[in-house]
Order: C-alpha cells, then sequence, then structure tokens
C-alpha cells in the first residue's frame, strides 16, 4: 500500500523520497535557487534560538513543528505547515526534500522553501522550481499528484525550513496534529481558527491533555516544547501508533448547519455506505461476467471462490490508500473495464458481483497498521485499506474458513482481502488479524475485532537428511513445507522474479540457514497454487561443519536455522516487541556419522512455556546417527515492555540448545584427518 503524507511513517518516508531522489535527480538540478532570499522570520528566529546538548548520533533536530488550520465562513477547510530543521549530521539531508501529495480536493495554494548556511548564507526556493508528476501511471488515478522539492544547503550545519498551505476534504470534518517526531523536537505549536458558530473537541492520543490558549474569537493555540525523538527499534509497533497526536474533531454548533460525519462509527460507516452505493450499479457487462464465472455451480460457497479468485488475481492491485487518491470508489464497471484498481475499487467490483450472483457483502474499513486505530476517536482518518465481508450461506460449508466472524450481526461473515494475491480465501494478511476494522452495513458502522487466526495457520515444516563424512564435511538433502504466511511471503518473492533468478532466492534461503553452505540444486511445488502449501526441496554441502579436537568428532544436531535472536541485546527498549506473525514451525533432521566413532556426550532435551511462546527439542541416538526433532509456536503477536525480561530469557535459552554440541569419540587417534573439502558431484 502506497503510503501517503499523512499515513506514512518516518522510516517510509524517507525510502520514498529517497527513491524520489534518485527518479527526479535531473529534474531537481535544473532549478535555481535564490541566494539572499526573502527568509521568513519565523525561520530566522527558529535558527538563532539556542539549542540543548544532543546525542552524538542525532541526525537533525527539529526546530519548529507549526500548523494552523482554519475553517472558512462557507467551510472552506485550509492547513497550513511550517517546519524547520537544523541539520546535525549528513544523514540528516534528506529532510531537505520536500515531498506532497494532493488532488483535485486537496490542492496545494503554495509551497516555499529556504535554507541559512553555517557561514549565514540564505537561499530560497519557490513552488516553480518543484518537479511536479502524477503519483501514478494508471489512468483511473491520474488525478492524484504530488509535488517534490528540494531546498538547496541541505547540509551539516544548515538550518532549513519548508511552508506550504493545503486544502482539506470538506466532507473530513476533523484533523490530526502529528507533533513528535524521530529527532527531537525544540516547539510544536497548533493553531485551530473556526467560525463562531462551530465548534471543536479533541483527543490526545501518547501525550498527556494540554489546555490551549484562547488566541482570539473561535481562535485556540496549543504549544509543546522539547518532544523527545521516537527512537527506532527493531519490531517496534508501527511508528505513528506510539508518536503523540492531537486529533482535533469540529462542526457547525446547531444542527441547521452543515453536518459532521464523524461524531460516531456509525455516522462514518453511514457516511461510506452512502459515498459508495452509487458506484455499486450492476452494468450489463458486470452481469454477463459474473454469470460466466459462476456458469455450472448452484453452489453458493463456490461462487464465492470463484468471484473472489477472479477479482483477486485477475484484476490488478494498484497500492493507494484510501485517503490518497479520495474516499469515494470508482464505480464497478470501470474497474472492470479497466482491469486494475485500489483497495476499495476491488472490494466495490467484488460486492457488486457477489449481490448479483445473489450473495450479500459489505465494506470493512481497517488500518494496515494494527495498533493505530484508537476506538475512543471515531475517524476516517483512521483507515487506509478497504477489505470485504462476505455473508455465509446458511447453511454455510465453512470448512477450512478460518478468517470469520460467526457472531456478526449481519449473520456469520467471510473476511477477504481482495487485495492480496498471495492470501487465499478463508484466510487473512497476518497485518490484519487481531485489528480493529468498520463493518459498514446499511444500518452504519460497527467496530469489530478480527480474529487472530491459530498458529498452525503459517506452518513451517522443516526435514532433512544429512549425512557427515570422516572430515566434518555436511551435505544432504532438505524438504520445506509451507502453509500460511511463510509460503505467501515466499511465493510473493519468486513470482516476482524470472524463472532464472529464482535459484539466487534459494542459495540466500540456505545461506541464512547455514552460513557456508553451498546449494547443489533446488526445486518447486505448489508455486501457483494460492490455497495451497508451498514445498520446497534442495540439496546442501558445507566443509568442515563438524571439528576434531584429539579423538573427539563435535557438531551441533540442531544444523538448520535459527530460532534465536538478539533483538534484545544491547541498551534496553523502550517499547514492546511487535511480531510479523504466530506461527508453528518444526525441524526434524536426520545426521548419520561414520561407522568408527561412538556417541560421547549428547545435549539433554529442552522444553520451555511462555505465554507468548513454547519451544521444545529432543535428540535420539539410532545406529551411527542422530535424530533432532524441535518445534517452536509463537501464540501471540505481542509482548508488551513488562513482559520483554521473559522474551529474552527465551531467547538465550533457545540459542543455548542451537549452539549445543553433540561429542563423538574415535577408539583410534583421528589426528592425521585433516579436513578435506568436499566437492560437489558432477551434474
Amino acid at each position: 500500500m502506497q503510503k501517503t503524507s499523512y499515513f506514512i511513517n518516518w522510516k517510509e518516508r524517507r525510502l520514498v523520497i529517497s527513491g524520489l531522489q534518485l527518479t527526479l535527480t535531473g529534474a531537481l538540478v535544473l532549478t535555481s535557487p535564490v541566494a539572499s532570499a526573502g527568509t521568513p522570520d519565523w525561520l530566522k528566529q527558529a535558527a538563532q534560538a539556542p539549542l540543548p546538548a544532543y546525542p552524538d548520533d542525532t541526525d537533525a533536530v527539529m526546530l519548529l513543528n507549526e500548523t494552523f488550520t482554519t475553517v472558512s465562513t462557507t467551510g472552506d477547510i485550509r492547513t497550513t505547515h511550517r517546519k524547520a530543521y537544523k541539520i546535525l549530521r549528513p544523514e540528516g539531508r534528506s529532510f531537505g526534500t520536500v515531498s506532497v501529495y494532493f488532488d483535485s480536493e486537496t490542492q496545494l495554494t503554495f509551497l516555499k522553501g529556504w535554507s541559512i548556511t553555517s557561514q549565514s548564507e540564505e537561499y530560497e526556493v519557490k513552488e516553480s522550481s518543484a518537479v511536479e508528476t502524477s503519483a501514478f501511471s494508471e489512468n483511473l488515478y491520474a488525478d492524484t499528484r504530488f509535488k517534490v522539492l528540494q531546498i538547496p544547503a541541505s547540509q551539516p550545519g544548515s538550518v532549513i525550513g519548508y511552508e506550504y498551505q493545503q486544502r482539506q476534504r470538506p466532507s473530513v470534518l476533523q484533523t490530526v496534529w502529528s507533533f513528535q517526531d524521530q529527532v527531537p523536537v525544540r516547539r510544536a505549536r497548533f493553531v485551530l481558527e473556526l467560525p463562531s458558530t462551530w465548534k471543536y473537541t479533541a483527543y490526545w492520543r501518547n501525550h498527556a491533555a494540554a489546555s490551549p490558549q484562547q488566541a482570539g474569537e473561535n481562535r485556540w493555540t496549543w504549544e509543546l516544547a522539547d518532544l523527545e525523538p521516537i527512537q527506532e527499534e527493531p519490531e517496534m509497533p508501527a511508528w505513528r501508533s506510539v508518536a503523540g497526536q492531537l486529533g482535533i474533531s469540529f462542526s457547525p454548533r446547531s444542527t441547521g448547519g452543515r453536518e459532521s460525519n464523524q461524531g460516531s462509527w456509525a455516522q462514518i460507516g453511514r457516511w461510506y455506505a452512502d459515498l459508495a452505493s452509487g458506484r455499486l450499479a450492476i452494468t450489463p457487462t458486470i452481469r454477463d461476467k459474473t454469470r460466466e464465472l459462476i456458469s455450472g455451480t448452484n453452489d453458493a460457497m463456490e461462487k464465492i471462490r470463484r468471484l473472489a479468485s477472479y477479482v483477486q488475481h485477475s484484476i490488478r492491485y494498484v497500492a493507494i490508500e484510501i485517503g490518497t487518491g479520495g474516499f469515494q470508489p470508482h464505480a464497478a464497471q470501470d474497474v472492470l473495464a479497466s482491469g486494475y484498481g485500489d483497495c476499495k475499487d476491488k472490494a466495490t467490483l467484488l460486492n457488486a458481483m457477489l449481490h448479483e450472483a445473489g450473495i450479500d457483502s459489505y465494506f470493512m474499513l481497517i488500518n494496515s497498521d494494527r495498533d493505530y486505530l484508537s476506538r475512543d476517536f471515531p475517524s476516517l482518518l483512521s483507515f487506509n485499506h478497504v477489505i470485504l465481508a462476505i455473508r455465509l450461506p446458511r447453511p454455510a460449508d465453512n470448512q477450512g474458513l478460518l478468517a470469520t466472524l460467526p457472531e456478526a450481526k449481519p449473520g456469520p461473515l467471510l473476511i477477504f482481502d481482495p487485495t492480496d494475491s498471495s492470501t487465499s480465501l478463508g484466510y487473512l494478511p497476518p497485518i490484519l488479524q487481531s485489528n480493529d476494522g468498520l463493518l459498514v452495513t446499511d444500518e452504519g458502522g460497527e467496530m469489530v475485532k478480527l480474529p487472530l487466526l491459530p498458529p498452525t495457520t503459517n506452518r513451517l515444516l522443516r526435514e532433512a537428511t544429512l549425512t557427515l563424512d570422516k572430515s566434518g564435511n555436511l551435505q544432504g538433502t532438505v524438504s520445506e513445507l509451507r502453509s500460511g504466511f511463510p509460503a505467501a511471503q515466499l511465493r510473493e518473492r519468486l513470482l516476482n522474479l524470472p524463472k532464472a533468478q529464482r535459484q539466487k532466492v534459494f542459495q540466500d534461503l540456505l545461506t541464512d540457514l547455514l552460513d557456508g553452505a553451498v546449494l547443489t540444486r533446488a526445486s518447486l511445488s505448489g508455486l501457483e497454487d494460492f490455497g495451497g502449501a508451498l514445498g520446497i526441496e534442495y540439496g546442501l554441502m558445507a566443509t568442515a561443519y563438524a571439528q576434531h579436537a584429539g579423538q573427539l568428532f563435535l557438531f551441533r544436531p540442531c544444523a538448520l536455522g535459527r530460532k534465536s535472536s538478539d533483538l534484545l541485546e544491547g541498551k534496553a527498549r523502550t517499547q514492546a516487541v511487535v511480531f510479523s506473525d504466530v506461527t508453528s514451525e518444526s525441524d526434524v533432521f536426520d545426521i548419520s556419522f561414520p561407522a568408527e566413532y561412538t556417541i560421547d556426550e549428547l545435549p539433554e532435551p529442552v522444553r520451555y512455556e511462555y505465554r507468548f511462546a513454547t519451544y521444545k527439542s529432543e535428540l535420539r541416538a539410532a545406529e551411527h546417527a542422530l535424530h533432532y526433532d524441535r518445534t517452536y509456536e509463537r501464540k501471540e503477536l505481542r509482548v508488551p515492555v513488562e513482559g520483554l525480561a521473559d522474551l529474552k530469557t527465551l531467547y538465550r535459552r533457545i540459542a543455548d540448545d542451537e549452539r549445543a554440541y553433540a561429542i563423538l569419540k574415535s577408539s583410534k587417534p583421528i589426528s592425521s584427518l585433516a579436513p578435506r573439502p568436499l566437492l560437489p558431484e558432477a551434474p
């Protein structure tokens, strides 16, 4: 899903901007910034303010984060953004690139930028120097555009600033002020100005509520200072779900004025249902295509499968979040004719086709960042994705359908994401599981909790038959069976590559499992069977896997893969750990060794049980062979800060098991047996 200027978290924003710089460099270097320009007083004042000491790894400091939202007496909403940074390190140069999305409803009024170098040189760059382009090549989304402005002299020691004004969508009587960043913020200020007959309500998130100062009739100012940065941590919650924000809803005081659609989740659902209703018309083309797809079956579930598969795989997905290209979907007929659509468009087409087939379905608004939505703040701005809830026929053949809401008010529902081509009907992408969604029905909207599928849904079974020779070289074959997320993840990676390049993917996978191992062959099964398991079989060689120590022969029975992690080693975390999915993983390794060795010592079996995960392993001896069997099950998606000590302990215990050695001995000296390189078999 393409991130918008509002929805992007800071890491993704930096990546998107970096890509724009690469593709637009030729255009950007043609601009001619004006030296000794009219730098505004607000930027000069920010540049002159003294700064406290910051850690050496601080890329930049935000001197000012100032936002003005003004609603006119006619209901026109405009927001002005001012930001100023002092760049401290070379990595902070990216703050000098400004990228703003807009369309016909959210036009820019102006866009400007300035810089003040450490030698007090001043530069200005105007909107005429910005590069403007369509955000997407598809005709249906030609209205969605963006401008990129490169501020000159964005280098360590410089103070850079920019200002732009943008109209807001007239249907969205809300704004969100994001005052926290990945760098320290010296001063943050938000100003709200409303007509005298309007009112507002405020909602604070991840920050103590602060009272505004009255700055005139129906004009309020909120000010904050010295805000700590949100430090990036691996596997942390979505950045914007932990950053401080102020949400403001506003509307006329009298009921005779403009009606707000943000007062409750029910109102938002009713508004979206009305917005999309005119796009669901059943045209002859839709009728004919639907009848073609369901021809030959009277089974309702089979009809659902065929129609869902068609929209999922035959209608190309254009990754645009709702809000960027507006909230209203395109007409189902246009989506079918064009052969592509964004999330709301694909959901609209499938809704229309299901209706033609006699099956009810409902839109569901959701956010792909599981922790972002707050039930206490009803807002259209909470969502960036649309999926579909399909009413299951009665009696429903729901065997194998795990992504269901059996107790929903409209009846049992099957939750389906038509945009995810790697996740089959009956399952849910992990980012949507245990998430909050707004179910849109004719009666309005209702917040529901989506199911968390069991760990066995995301299965990875790895079996290996391996042989050690006298020199300690290891070779053998490995088979993997993947289902759920492990299968979807690898499928997407492989299907996006030509066949000739897939071998490198297998070698990379093997290197992650056993450093230094060489792939000798690989084969696939079930690559395009999206509803089934993905099978992989490959051969490997690894030299000097076992070690000689006198008459002892040592090697690790846990030959492939790692369930442990260094995630919690080092400095203490401030954020919870959020996993991509729950999972059930098993390793079964049979390792044969030369007959002249006997077992001297083997690792003990282990079993560890925690609320969020379990791990167990066992090693059994056979004739001139060892059988290693372990399972790892992650049962929860999130470990809160107070549970991280247990997670750290579990990771360390797993690491001990993975590093444990089996010790064999020989009745005769083997010091003369120097390890010999293992050569691949002739093809």
